[in-house]
């Protein structure tokens, strides 16, 4: 198989979450037992953080990378979702795993994970315990990829564990209340390993307590006088958390992080990692800026920020999938854009049409298109150089325009 048919396979073969839903999640872990025991168990031979919470983990391990990345460290970082590329979600350095290797993983092993019935995520689990193992990286930063006591990458006994925050997002799998949701994300807290939290809000008695029961250290982030490339406001949540990451690492490992390496980690994380849809921009004149931000507060966090920002007129090139509380998402939205309302070419987009009349309830205006591309060749046309163009709602959305 070259590597077009070797993701043809994965993507048609396999069940994906992201395109197909809930249909495609597995709530247990078995099936990465079953696979990373196939494959000699790679997840203990390496180090690894790992990383869980609603909104600013992607943010959070990338930050994370580049700090360790500049004290001279082989970071491998394990994320999701990817956005162009699937090897974006496995990386050493700044590097993605190559083709052949991608080519020669699923080759070798996809007739044993067939048997086992793994999903793409899994399958893509299995692929970065290997790869990081293979090539000995002195710690792996392993994100999850929905909640965190069942999730895949919840094999692991990491050396700490980090919670960025609570919000609410994927309740038919996760629970309807802030509560549930935590104890969900709780469950990566693993027995004698520290774990940080990034916010101190209700959920705070809850990872007290798990926190408790496992002999955890518990820290609460606090904030930090530092600076990263990767903008927008809500960005500075997630440096304090990184920052007071590092410091409990200090205390664990015999690594050289000095302030340096923190306030240059940050300050070139796009550079060092390659990071894509965080407050992107994407042209000066008129000013056209992606986010990824997708669930309730993803998209509070993308108001207040388009609230900071000087423009003659907005342009809000908008879509998302079905399963998202979508009347919590547009009560949000400004009311004084203009909207081009798409979807994204996946199973999951809510249609245009339905997503349109939906923001109709709000006073929110504007037309319906077919696809992404189409909908941002409309708010370019209809722009001026003073003007604001906003893409946004979906990961999905902003990937079919980078």
């Amino acid at each position: 198989m070259d590597y077009k048919k070797t993701v043809d396979y994965l993507f048609q073969r396999l069940p994906f979450y992201q395109r197909e839903g809930s249909i495609a999640y597995k709530k247990d872990i078995g099936n990465i037992i079953s696979a990373t025991k196939h494959l000699n168990n790679p997840h203990k031979k390496f180090k690894s953080i790992h990383i869980a919470g609603t909104n600013g983990k992607g943010s959070t391990a990338h930050m994370l990378k580049s700090i360790l990345m500049q004290s001279g460290l082989k970071i491998g970082l394990y994320s999701s979702p990817h956005i162009k590329d699937l090897r974006e979600r496995i990386k050493i350095n700044g590097e993605m795993i190559s083709k052949k290797d991608v080519i020669s993983f699923v080759k070798e092993n996809k007739k044993k994970f067939e048997k086992i019935d793994l999903s793409f995520f899994e399958f893509m689990v299995a692929l970065s315990f290997d790869y990081f193992a293979k090539k000995k990286v002195d710690i792996a930063i392993i994100e999850t990829g929905l909640g965190g006591r069942l999730d895949s990458t919840n094999i692991i006994t990491p050396i700490l564990s980090i919670i960025t925050n609570i919000s609410i997002d994927h309740t038919h799998l996760l629970g309807n209340t802030i509560e549930k949701i935590a104890l969900e994300k709780a469950g990566i807290i693993k027995k004698n390993v520290p774990v940080v939290i990034g916010k101190k809000d209700k959920t705070k008695a809850i990872f007290n307590r798990i926190a408790k029961e496992k002999k955890s250290i518990i820290t609460y982030s606090n904030k930090k006088e530092y600076e990263s490339d990767l903008k927008g406001k809500y960005q500075a949540e997630n440096i304090n958390t990184v920052a007071t990451a590092i410091s409990v690492l200090q205390k664990i490992v015999d690594f050289k992080i000095n302030s340096k390496d923190i306030s240059s980690g940050l300050l070139n994380t796009v550079k060092n990692t390659g990071i894509l849809g965080r407050w992107q921009t994407l042209k000066k004149r008129p000013l056209i800026i992606c986010d990824i931000g997708h669930n309730v507060d993803g998209i509070k966090n993308v108001v207040e920020q388009i609230k900071s920002i000087k423009y003659r007129k907005l342009h809000f090139v908008f879509g998302t999938v079905n399963d998202k509380e979508i009347l919590k998402i547009l009560v949000q939205l400004p009311k004084d854009a203009k909207y081009y309302f798409c979807a994204a070419n996946i199973p999951r987009a809510m249609n245009s049409k339905k997503l349109k009349k939906h923001a109709s309830q709000y006073n929110l205006t504007g037309r319906e298109y077919q696809n992404v591309k189409e909908a941002l060749k409309s708010a370019e046309m209809n722009s001026d150089g003073d003007d604001l163009i906003f893409i946004g709602g979906s990961t999905f959305v902003v990937s079919e325009i980078l």
